[in-house]
């Protein structure tokens, strides 16, 4: 049993069906990532899982649970936390009360404290920004913060939209190496990227969405050397 399951889920706009039949499994400790053309589901599929949207049919399980009946709140805090495409930070706080508002459903006060400064020892750049307003920061800056507090929540499966979207080739990288961090410090990762190549390197399992459904499926690196995705997506 995989630590979250989608098993087979059906996902309607009104009478358009965006996800036709869905099935992706991510392994405890894995980064796996999801890759396609825009509009194949990748987001619809992540809004899913957090309890935003609604499967009209299929299931999605955390360690075997079944999420179909549980409200986005209470998600969370199972233990399945979105850093949300856009970055969606609360621009007129600082970066301190950005990280606490990731930890609000938490009570364990000095343990807080001990995961802000971890937060701090992996974005250096946010110690510096500490009581900064979160919203003069710059895009890169941005998507430290809401990563980070995301983190603050504690999440056993952290789920990341096109976190490298509109920052700068060195800025990406800086993306990819923080994400590898963090996987390594134990947090499961799904990962939504426009950006194939960079996830697939990084992924231990990847899956292709087009048009809704998954097209493709395998380890990271072999997907890499598929002429299909070679040709689609990394050009």
């Amino acid at each position: 049993m995989a630590l979250l399951e989608i098993d087979d889920i059906r996902v309607f706009y009104d009478n358009i069906e965006a996800l036709k039949g869905v099935s992706i499994a991510v392994e405890e400790h894995q980064i796996v990532t999801l890759v396609g053309a825009n509009g194949a589901g990748k987001t619809t599929t992540l809004r899913a899982i957090s309890g935003l949207l609604h499967p009209r049919f299929g299931d999605i399980r955390l360690d075997g649970e079944s999420l179909a009946d549980i409200p986005p709140h209470e998600i969370s805090q199972m233990g399945i936390v979105q850093v949300p495409e856009g970055r969606r930070i609360f621009a007129r706080l600082t970066v301190d009360e950005n990280l606490h508002m990731g930890a609000f459903a938490r009570n364990d006060r000095a343990v807080i404290a001990e995961d802000k400064e971890r937060m701090m020892t992996l974005f250096p750049r946010l110690k510096e920004r500490i009581k900064q307003v979160a919203g003069t920061l710059s895009g890169g800056e941005q998507q430290m913060v809401a990563t980070a507090r995301a983190l603050m929540a504690r999440p056993r499966v952290l789920l990341m939209d096109e976190p490298s979207m509109g920052l700068s080739p060195v800025l990406v990288e800086q993306v990819f190496q923080t994400i590898r961090a963090i996987n390594k410090q134990g947090v499961t990762i799904l990962l939504v990227e426009q950006n194939a190549l960079a996830a697939l390197n990084i992924a231990d399992y990847a899956y292709v969405l087009e048009s809704g459904k998954v097209a493709l499926f395998g380890r990271g690196a072999d997907l890499i050397d598929d002429e299909k995705v070679q040709h689609a997506y990394l050009g």
